[in-house]
């Protein structure tokens, strides 16, 4: 076995050397295709741009393995030997990883494909950190039949023997808004002549920093954070815009909704009181990763045979693998991948994985099928 997970950790490094964007995974997309054609694993016909989606077995149930491939505009500063060869793209999340991992999972189904009872879908899902590639995989109609989904993310905080998971809340909801203000410029010694940009950005920026700790239960998690802000070009002029971005945060739909709706209140009640013009944008983002409370005990229980299993700390992060889970029953996990006190953190240019965690993350997906194969059934 020692050489199978070999294997496996010259494959992710080979993936590591060459990421790819989130959309722009081509190069990615042809490395696993012929790999899992030399393992004669049946890929589908999806109609994907990049990604693709694989099966082993046959017939019904149906199960779901998914792991994202795309990487992040980071310069590496990590010195490994196996470094990004692709200047400011960098596999800082570790989806080299998940998708390594997946690969393994898939051999070892494979040569199992006699005794299973249905069928294991494969999602190499591109775009996460575009929060679009999920919705894209969804739009195919291969994920219709599907009974339960499987996934994880690697964990650089635990260590590399270390399995995550909780029912329920695990990954926040996410908001990612854009509020954009038009007032009325003027000399800045005559602001009576104008509508001050500035002043309304700034009036607005300090009333919802209020907004959690004044209107949301002290018993809930919600974060709401303005990173972005930009108005004006020289010092003695009022700007006629301006702008601010940002995201909140929230473990409850609930919560996520009011947030949103009280949000929208503050912003275009105080653009009226100035005399401004406003206009809030919304992107396309993840809600809750809640995972499914009769399955997860089950592979809680189950991830005892090969890891050491925690009760998962839920996370301010948002992942696109709760689009799946708004149509199918499923379970996230956290896999432990470094568990050094200094570990960088994901989504860091020095960020690395420890290989020995594949003995961890590839049984998590063969253990989780082969259980929800036969409790399906």
């Amino acid at each position: 076995m020692n050489e199978f997970y070999q294997k496996l950790t010259q494959i992710r490094h080979y993936l590591h050397q060459h990421p790819e964007l989130s959309g722009q995974e081509f190069e990615t997309t042809h490395f696993l295709r012929n790999h899992l054609e030399k393992l004669d694993i049946r890929i589908l016909d999806s109609g994907l741009k990049t990604g693709l989606i694989a099966e082993i077995g046959q017939g019904e149930p149906i199960i779901a393995l998914r792991a994202d491939i795309d990487a992040l505009p980071i310069l590496e500063k990590t010195g490994l030997s196996y470094a990004s060869q692709n200047p400011g793209v960098m596999h800082a999340c570790g989806h080299d990883f998940h998708q390594a991992s997946l690969l393994g999972a898939a051999e070892l189904l494979k040569k199992m494909e006699k005794q299973l009872v249905g069928t294991v879908r494969l999602i190499f899902q591109p775009a996460e950190e575009s929060s679009c590639g999920a919705l894209e995989v969804l739009s195919t109609g291969c994920l219709d039949d599907v009974k339960a989904i499987i996934g994880f993310h690697n964990m650089p905080q635990l260590k590399a023997n270390q399995l995550a998971l909780k029912s329920g809340a695990v990954m926040a909801g996410v908001e990612k808004f854009k509020v954009e203000v038009e007032g009325v410029s003027s000399h800045a010694a005559r602001p009576d002549l104008g509508v001050d940009t500035v002043l309304t950005l700034t009036s607005m920026i300090q009333a919802l920093q209020v907004l959690v700790a004044r209107t949301v239960s002290p018993f809930e998690a919600n974060v709401l954070s303005i990173t972005h802000i930009e108005a004006g070009s020289t010092w003695n002029v009022l700007p006629q815009n301006g702008f601010f971005e940002g995201t909140i945060r929230s473990f409850s739909p609930n919560s996520q909704k009011q947030l949103k709706a009280d949000f929208i209140n503050i912003v275009e009640n105080i653009a009226k009181n100035f005399g401004a013009k406003v206009m809030i944008s919304w992107d396309q983002t993840p809600p809750v990763t809640y995972n499914d409370e009769s399955l997860t005990p089950l592979l809680f229980e189950c991830a005892q045979k090969f890891a050491e299993v925690l009760e998962a700390n839920p996370s301010t992060a948002g992942e696109d693998f709760a689009f799946y889970q708004e149509k199918i029953p499923g379970v996230f996990a956290f896999i432990g991948s470094n568990g050094e006190a200094d570990a960088p953190d994901l989504h860091h240019d020095t960020m690395t994985i420890n290989d020995e965690a594949f003995k961890v993350s590839v049984p998590y997906y063969v253990e989780s099928a082969l259980l929800l194969l036969q409790r399906y059934k």
